[in-house]
């Protein structure tokens, strides 16, 4: 299924529930960018390495490319999302159960922050659309288990690999530098950060970017009649579209996301910011190559955690690892129950 810019927006104008996904769904993308975009450059801001300013707009820069580029290389993450669901072969009925799905995500985000409950945007989003789909099919015959089985991989993954990576690029950066004279060393790697948070930054749209480019093509695909993503082809004003939506969300800040990653989890130095961004960005582009659907946000966190447990363990802050934990338990039950009900209410009204 191949479809150009100018009938999508003529199927945006004349489909209500495809303006309601489209809607709904780069809302998401633009508050992605906000909010988790900037934890890619918060530890060169906060080791003065740049201008918060300045590395919002590089940030900005690098997740516009991250989606674009990386998108064109390497789609899996997209593909992974885009079946991981079966919403049954009547794609009028698929297309309401996908607004159930991004509309329940909008409710579960709001009533989570309300009671103070962390969330992730890519665990409500697989958790919403796994929610909708057994609401659709009256069972789990509406989940891919080969794909949803990436996502316990995910778990693992942006946990375990990105604590190990952070600790063994910090400790190997240490080795590295152990006989240099430290003024001289901060200078290189004050470029090395910078060159680290661009890395991460255009690896966070690479996995975030795709999740929802996913996301945009079953609701495409539902408009024009077809149960299933066979054959489709990602178009290239789709990539711009989802990578400028979260360009500018990231270009709007997001300073106090910087001061509480780079700053109130764990005290770092220029060299600990550069391992922990070197560390970070391969988690993610390994998961990325493999099709993986990770957080970002744990994946980053659990990377800044291991370049801290260098120093000493005490110096983590171990309720950022009770809120990772409290995500993972609220939101995957949380948003995939709220999904169910409203997709059968979605479906008894429309």
């Amino acid at each position: 299924m191949t479809i150009s810019f100018s009938n999508f927006l003529g199927q945006v104008i004349t489909n209500p529930g495809l303006a309601i996904t489209v809607f709904l769904t780069l809302g998401v993308i633009f508050v992605n960018g906000w909010t988790n975009a900037p934890n890619a450059i918060a530890t060169t801001v906060t080791t003065r390495t740049m201008r918060p300013k300045t590395a919002i707009v590089m940030s900005a820069v690098f997740n516009f490319f991250g989606v674009l580029i990386m998108t064109q290389i390497n789609s899996s993450v997209a593909s992974t999302i885009s079946n991981m669901v079966d919403f049954g072969s009547d794609s009028r009925h698929a297309m309401i159960a996908l607004s159930a799905a991004l509309f329940s995500i909008v409710v579960y985000s709001v009533g989570a922050s309300y009671f103070g409950i962390p969330t992730s945007e890519s665990h409500s989003l697989i958790a919403g659309l796994t929610g909708a789909a057994i609401a659709m099919q009256n069972g789990l015959k509406g989940v891919n288990g080969t794909e949803w089985i990436k996502v316990i991989y995910g778990l693992f993954l942006s946990l375990f690999l990105g604590f190990v990576l952070g600790w063994l690029v910090c400790k190997l950066v240490i080795l590295i530098c152990r006989n240099f004279e430290r003024k001289r060393t901060n200078k290189y790697i004050s470029y090395a950060q910078i060159l680290g948070s661009a890395a991460m930054s255009f690896m966070h749209g690479a996995q975030d970017g795709q999740k929802f480019i996913g996301v945009l093509l079953l609701g495409i695909a539902f408009a024009n009649g077809h149960s299933d993503l066979v054959n489709t082809f990602i178009p290239i004003w789709l990539m711009i579209i989802c990578s400028t939506v979260m360009g500018v969300g990231t270009s709007v800040g997001g300073e106090k996301i910087i001061k509480a990653v780079g700053m109130d989890m764990v005290k770092l130095e220029k060299y600990q910011g550069f391992a922990f961004d070197l560390a970070g960005a391969l988690c993610i582009l390994i998961s990325t190559l493999t099709g993986v659907p990770i957080s970002t946000t744990h994946t980053k966190t659990s990377a800044i955690m291991g370049v801290g447990a260098v120093r000493r363990l005490s110096s983590i802050n171990l309720s950022v690892v009770k809120d990772m934990m409290l995500t993972w338990v609220f939101t995957f039950p949380g948003c995939g129950i709220i999904s169910y009900i409203m997709a059968k209410i979605f479906m008894a009204f429309f």
